[in-house]
């Protein structure tokens, strides 16, 4: 009876539906937010140690969300594959509303300074570094747990598309610990 009931539960873990369940968790409907942000952003702040990301207008705080990032984000990127975010000061260099995940802005990283280092230690820095929505394939109103990403920083799907909205091509994004 044991070994029948230990079958059964791999079965259902196996199962789509099992795993679903295992990385990724209901979010609540935002607060009605009651005062949009009017324009355009020129700073975003990430803080990956307090998993904060927040966007400024004029040096004045505007909207603060909880970031997800890179599944080891302790410490600065410095290779492909290393699953950290990278830290440093960038701007967003390219919009994908097409992506695998809902909307992303990409950062340009890796800088000069990162492809040298790299070269010089044989090894491919990485890129392809964004802010970015959930997957695709998770329904709305789901989001996927913990740091998750191989180094970009995640935003709820509701969240992604206020960021896009007001954030243009040349924001600067600065990255902390």
């Amino acid at each position: 009876m044991r070994k029948l009931k230990r079958l059964f539960l791999l079965l259902i873990l196996a199962t789509g539906v099992g795993l679903l369940w295992l990385y990724l968790e209901r979010v609540e409907p935002p607060a009605p937010i009651n005062v949009p942000i009017v324009g355009q952003v020129d700073r975003i702040i990430i803080e990956k140690s307090a998993r904060k990301m927040t966007l400024y207008q004029n040096e004045k705080p505007v909207r603060e969300y909880a970031i997800a990032l890179g599944f080891a984000p302790d410490g600065d990127k410095w290779k492909q594959g290393d699953g950290k975010t990278p830290e440093g000061v960038f701007k967003i260099n390219r919009r994908n509303q097409n992506s695998k995940y809902t909307l992303s802005l990409g950062i340009d990283y890796p800088k000069p300074e990162d492809i040298t280092r790299a070269r010089n230690g044989g090894y491919d820095p990485g890129g392809d570094i964004f802010i970015h929505g959930q997957p695709n394939k998770v329904a709305e109103g789901f989001k996927v747990k913990g740091d998750w990403t191989a180094g970009c920083i995640a935003v709820t799907n509701p969240e992604i598309r206020e960021i896009w909205n007001v954030t243009p091509m040349g924001t600067i994004v600065e990255i902390r610990r």
